[in-house]
């Protein structure tokens, strides 16, 4: 595929979705290699999502993470943005495109919408979120642990305010 395909794919996407879902729409940061990272509100975030699949094909879900953006050295912030890689398995075009569409929830109150019934992929990752960072997923099908053991009453091993047993500081 032309790569200069892609990246105007790409750009109308992004044009797409700020004129129909306007200031909902925060951030948009485009990097080499078709990798397109859209920051959007979380109210709208199932809006965009489900947008995405049905009128673009983005309909494959390769991750979801989460990073605690709290103790960032420059531009520290009071929250967890959870990211959802997405990409088209049926577009020729956007095939081998990565889209990172983002939104950024509260330490204290970390809930959103979960994306599963839009991607069913989605499942496991928001799972993973779940327990490693504490994001609760609203509407998500079986929210339980993966990994730590049901009796773990700690704060999410991966935010940044958790301590290792043993390596307090």
């Amino acid at each position: 595929m032309n790569l200069s395909v892609a990246e105007d794919v790409l750009n109308k996407l992004v044009d797409d979705l700020r004129e129909k879902f306007g200031d909902k729409v925060l951030e948009v940061i485009v990097e080499p290699k078709k990798i397109v990272k859209i920051l959007i509100a979380p109210d709208r975030i199932k809006d965009v999502a489900q947008y995405l699949k049905s009128e673009w094909g983005m309909d494959y879900v390769k991750g979801v993470t989460s990073v605690d953006l709290s103790r960032l050295p420059s531009k520290a912030q009071d929250g967890l943005e959870v990211i959802y890689h997405v990409s088209s398995l049926s577009s020729d075009v956007l095939r081998g495109v990565t889209l990172s569409l983002s939104t950024k929830v509260s330490l204290s109150n970390p809930i959103m919408p979960s994306l599963v019934n839009i991607w069913k992929g989605a499942e496991m990752h928001e799972r993973e979120v779940y327990e490693m960072l504490g994001v609760s997923f609203e509407g998500h099908p079986d929210l339980r642990r993966l990994i730590l053991p049901e009796f773990w009453s700690d704060k999410p091993p991966l935010r940044k305010e958790y301590v290792v047993p043993g390596r307090e500081r």
